[in-house]
């Protein structure tokens, strides 16, 4: 293991991205220390990157802070005490591995209901770079993964590249559709086909769904969408209103409405045009709307009138990651996943990545921490 290793930290809104670098920590008791194989630009790092998503923690622009999430690793080294994955499964050094971002206290509120996986602090370990033990973020060469964050070993059928997505956007769309009862013969509306929703189809169709329609403004996306199984897709620019995409909906199900919407598009406006959609006692799974900015009007007759309701999703059980493997190990062959990250940048390239990505020219990027420039 490297005694040095770098970090791409966000120094503010649309600013460049600071290669630095940092002495690589020992773990502690319990802890893993996780060479980065493979990091991903979420839909959320665009939108703290434009700045539309709070995480300054009160500090002036150029920050000096650690992001990113969507990725994989291998073990680079053992705190005392580890011996295993999450599931049981012996973890040496070199075995690749993908575990949560976050880590659960097991104490708060959210934590002893169970109700929810969204501990609330389960960002407490997310400190600045410059701060011990400096790797604390995905857009860096090392992680430092800590007792309290489930991780578990990558099957050998399953390449980076599908493994990067499960710890983030597969998991999620997972413990989504498990909490919004998604399943056999429902109609669902996935809005957004970024790497949520083209995953999201995938899952859908698994759990037995029986007409999956995504909305979204690029075509390229809905192609792949369709590629992964769904039934129908709505171009924004082909029903340029909500009120048209409303009555495609409703032409497509029967005048019955869907069973779930599914959002993912991080847009406060899709929220009442989504609830509108759905069909009486449905569920409107809400993912993608992590911005404190972001405002909504809706009428709250329609939820009690159509007996709908609204959930706030964010985060996942362990047994989600788990089932996330589960899927890209033994269906993979069924579904075009390796089309889902399009494009492969080295770290220091992760400028040209951001802003390639939030253009629309790439489906979803890709960093190589260890791949030269």
């Amino acid at each position: 293991m490297s005694k040095t290793g770098f970090v791409a930290v966000f120094t503010g809104v649309r600013r460049p991205f600071e290669l630095r670098e940092f002495p690589v920590p020992e773990p502690e008791p319990g802890d893993i220390v996780v060479k980065v194989r493979l990091a991903n630009v979420c839909g959320s790092d665009l939108h703290a990157w434009r700045g539309e998503y709070d995480i300054s923690r009160g500090q002036a622009e150029p920050y000096c802070l650690s992001i990113g999430h969507e990725m994989a690793g291998e073990v680079a080294s053992l705190g005392e005490g580890v011996n295993c994955d999450t599931a049981g499964q012996p973890l040496q050094i070199g075995d690749r591995i993908v575990y949560q971002y976050f880590c659960p206290c097991g104490s708060c509120k959210a934590c002893r209901l169970n109700k929810t996986p969204r501990c609330e602090v389960g960002m407490r370990y997310r400190f600045p770079p410059t701060e011990y033990p400096h790797f604390n973020a995905a857009y860096g060469q090392y992680f430092y993964l800590r007792a309290g964050q489930a991780v578990f070993k990558v099957p050998d059928n399953v390449p980076d590249d599908l493994a990067g997505p499960a710890n983030c956007a597969l998991s999620q769309v997972i413990d989504g559709l498990e909490r919004g009862k998604v399943g056999i013969g429902d109609t669902l509306v996935i809005q957004g086909a970024g790497g949520l929703g083209i995953n999201a189809v995938a899952v859908a169709r698994e759990r037995g769904a029986a007409q999956i329609i995504v909305i979204d403004g690029i075509e390229s996306r809905l192609e792949l969408a369709r590629e992964f199984g769904a039934d129908e897709t709505i171009l924004l620019s082909e029903f340029p209103t909500p009120e048209s995409r409303i009555k495609r909906v409703k032409d497509l199900t029967q005048g019955e409405g869907a069973d779930a919407v599914l959002e993912l598009v991080g847009l406060g406006s899709v929220v009442a045009e989504g609830l509108e959609m759905l069909g009486s006692g449905g569920d409107y799974l809400m993912i993608g709307n992590i911005t404190q900015k972001q405002r909504s009007e809706i009428k709250p007759a329609d939820l009690v009138h159509g007996g709908k309701t609204l959930h706030g999703l964010m985060w996942y059980r362990p047994e989600s990651l788990q089932q996330a493997l589960t899927l890209l190990s033994t269906r993979a062959d069924r579904y075009p996943f390796h089309k889902i990250l399009s494009h492969h940048y080295p770290l220091s390239a992760i400028n040209d990545a951001f802003a390639e990505q939030d253009s629309g020219k790439v489906q979803r990027a890709a960093l190589l921490p260890w791949a030269e420039s």
